[in-house]
């Protein structure tokens, strides 16, 4: 007698895995554009208030 397995749940999987990491990638990009933007728009002293300056602001976006 012969057992025969079919594994069709690794291929959807696999095209699952691809998607979500594609999302997930897109999602932290969409993370520090965000953040990148609303920080670009508070005044120099509002920056100073929270401790940064506007060479801080790639920095603080990408450590997200």
């Amino acid at each position: 007698m012969s057992t025969i397995e079919a594994n069709r749940g690794f291929a959807a999987g696999g095209v699952g895995n691809v998607f979500a990491t594609f999302f997930s990638a897109l999602s932290g990009w969409n993370d520090v554009r965000v953040t990148r933007r609303e920080l670009s728009r508070l005044s120099d002293r509002e920056l100073d208030d929270i401790g940064l300056c506007r060479g801080d602001i790639d920095r603080i976006a990408r450590s997200l």
